[in-house]
């Protein structure tokens, strides 16, 4: 049965490899059902009424994309949409309420649907040249290990200022973004570290297991580690019992549609659109390419179904009471572990689930353990760069821009958006206008309009 639903042979995997890619792709994941609840509470919601969204949202979500779609893709709410979220929600001098701000994460959901069901969304993936999609592959594979450094403190923010500027700084929004360039830096953190040496072994585990092609590399690695984290102190047993959280304060349909008519969300609902849009097209052509299920001219059967899934995903995931649910990049750790069917997918989607009963289980994981999964996968997704043709300029700068900015500015949304703009722009200059797809032109007004928004406050 599973052979007829998922096409095992012909994606030429097994359920072994496949249930060992969803348990990898689920655990580099897992830290969005402490993360996402953390973040959400600050705009009054209840943190285990956030906590039961977070897990039925990306399970059922996630289930959705493996069963209709059959794509190795997991869904879950979004980091970055998510602190959006908390901020213009928040307790202390948002915008808007919390009711308010799921009202408009739904109405973007409407507004992707529309946008998949007329086809548009589908537009994109083949108007974007073959530069950017490798950029994208590869961005995203930077952004990953960004994460995974930064989750180990193998990388570290220093502030070379006094500690009465920073103590200022801290107490108002955009701490860096108040710092000039040479005030702070990024550097190696200290080994010495409990965390970042068990980091570091993790590492040097999985790498180990790679290089003798062990397969659930990445899976044993994460065990390994957290277990490893136990003599350390870094895997946490104080707080460890089965006691199931209590579901008292529901979220579920607490969306307020009226006042969002009423109270001016146009900006709003305009920012989770835009960043979702181009967030959502990047996660999927970038894992999608590197599961070998988008040919290079961006086209797959399935693409439009995916899409559709996570626009039905972000309107699900403001009902159940969360921020916009998105495909996530860390699906890559599935993939990179050989998954290549939805049967990846359900295994996740049923984890999420499980978490509901499982969740001090799957808490006691430590970043130390996950992060070398992330900086493995980082790895196995530069292999993309091949494909970009740097003797173009008109080429390579895009998707150079593309690359780098994921990771440096910590946004898919801004990479994409960059290398979009310098494209177009560079093919126009260059006589060569013909060459772009009309899209193309639209996407670019968009971006530039993004930016205009974003100077404006």
């Amino acid at each position: 049965m599973l052979e007829k639903l998922f096409k095992l042979s012909e994606r030429k995997t097994n359920v072994r490899t496949e249930l060992m890619a969803g348990l990898t792709t689920f655990m580099t994941m897992a830290y969005i059902l402490a993360v996402n609840p953390g973040i959400l509470s600050g705009t009054g919601m209840d943190f285990n009424a956030v906590f039961f969204a977070t897990a039925v949202a990306a399970g059922l979500v996630t289930i959705a994309m493996g069963l209709f779609v059959n794509f190795p893709i997991a869904l879950a709410p979004g980091m970055g949409l998510n602190a959006y979220f908390a901020v213009v929600a928040s307790q202390h001098g948002g915008q808007f309420s919390w009711q308010v701000a799921l009202a408009a994460v739904f109405i973007s959901g409407i507004i992707f649907i529309i946008l998949t069901v007329t086809k548009i969304r589908q537009i994109l993936v083949e108007a974007v040249p073959q530069g950017i999609k490798s950029g994208i592959t590869v961005g995203i594979g930077l952004f990953i290990t960004i994460i995974g450094l930064k989750l180990s403190h193998i990388l570290v923010a220093t502030v070379h200022t006094s500690p009465d500027v920073v103590k200022t700084m801290s107490q108002q929004n955009g701490f860096i973004d108040s710092l000039h360039f040479w005030d702070w830096d990024l550097k190696l953190g200290a080994i010495t570290q409990h965390d970042t040496l068990v980091a570091l072994i993790g590492l040097a585990i999985i790498a180990f297991l790679m290089a003798k092609k062990v397969k659930g590399a990445l899976l044993y690695g994460i065990v390994i580690t957290t277990l490893i984290g136990i003599p350390f102190k870094v895997t946490d047993l104080s707080h460890f019992s089965f006691a199931l959280p209590k579901f008292d304060h529901l979220a579920v349909g607490a969306l307020d549609l009226k006042g969002a008519f009423t109270t001016g969300i146009g900006t709003l609902i305009l920012t989770f659109t835009f960043v979702e849009l181009f967030d959502t097209f990047g996660t999927l052509v970038g894992t999608g390419q590197k599961a070998g299920l988008i040919d290079k001219s961006g086209k797959s059967p399935a693409i439009g179904r995916a899409m559709l899934v996570d626009a039905c995903g972000v309107s699900f995931g403001a009902l159940m009471g969360t921020s916009t649910v998105t495909a996530f990049v860390e699906s890559a750790a599935g993939i990179g572990e050989g998954g290549r069917t939805g049967l990846t997918s359900v295994t996740t989607g049923l984890l999420f689930l499980a978490s509901l009963i499982l969740a001090p289980l799957f808490g006691l994981i430590p970043d130390a353990a996950t992060a070398p999964a992330l900086i493995t996968v980082g790895l196995l997704m530069m292999s993309g760069i091949k494909d970009i043709n740097f003797d173009d300029f008109s080429e390579a700068l895009p998707a150079f821009l593309t690359i780098v900015m994921m990771p440096f500015t910590y946004s898919i949304a801004n990479g994409v958006s960059a290398g979009i703009l310098f494209y177009t722009f560079l093919k126009v200059v260059t006589g060569k206008a013909n060459k772009v797809h009309w899209m193309m032109y639209l996407l670019t007004i968009l971006v530039i309009y993004r930016y205009i928004a974003l100077a404006a406050g």
